[in-house]
């Protein structure tokens, strides 16, 4: 596939550059493609060279060479080869991972109809807060009871003392702690 340009003369449709990329499509066997990868292809190949030149000259001028060499391009196309691209995996792994994976049979559709979504806590349109809290539980009315008086024994003198021993609840902490101050002390007006 040749690209049509009105800019160029008849015999000379497009640039050589073009031109070459175009061939080297053909021949790999693609022969649909869009006129833009030709453009692509040769923006990554004039960066990619561009890139490989600036790094040889870095490698030259660090050993105090005046002008590049082939072992400069040739470390510099090594660096980059090592830094930019990677080999694929082999075709035996793939295969063994594919194999290991289609092991475990899908999940069965649920006989359910319309959109499927997760529970709301995993969408983006799930609620993610609250505007009321959670309300503290009512406190408990205390009422005092005079203990009844008696012998304390063994077995009456171990409970009491655990029960000194014990901590008040949480509620009974609570309410302890609060301050009966009007709202207007707590505001700087």
């Amino acid at each position: 596939m040749a690209i049509e340009s009105p800019n160029y003369p008849k015999d000379q449709q497009q640039p050589r550059d073009a031109r070459i990329v175009s061939l080297i499509l053909q021949s790999l066997g693609v022969q649909d493609y869009d006129p833009k990868v030709v453009h692509q292809l040769l923006e990554f190949a004039h960066r990619y060279t561009s890139d490989v030149f600036q790094d040889a000259l870095v490698y030259a001028e660090h050993a105090n060479k005046s002008d590049i060499d082939l072992e400069d391009i040739q470390l510099a196309i090594q660096g980059r080869v090592n830094h930019s691209f990677t080999t694929p995996p082999p075709k035996e792994f793939l295969l063994e991972l594919a194999r290991e994976k289609n092991k475990a049979p899908l999940p069965l559709i649920p006989e359910k109809y319309g959109i499927r979504l997760p529970a709301d806590k995993h969408c983006l349109t799930g609620i993610n807060f609250s505007i009321v809290p959670d309300a503290p539980p009512p406190p408990r009315a205390v009422v005092d009871k005079p203990a009844p008086v008696h012998e304390p024994t063994s077995e009456t003198a171990d409970v009491t003392m655990i029960q000194a021993a014990t901590p008040p609840s949480q509620s009974e902490a609570a309410s302890k702690r609060k301050r009966h101050v009007p709202e207007e002390d707590d505001y700087d007006i």
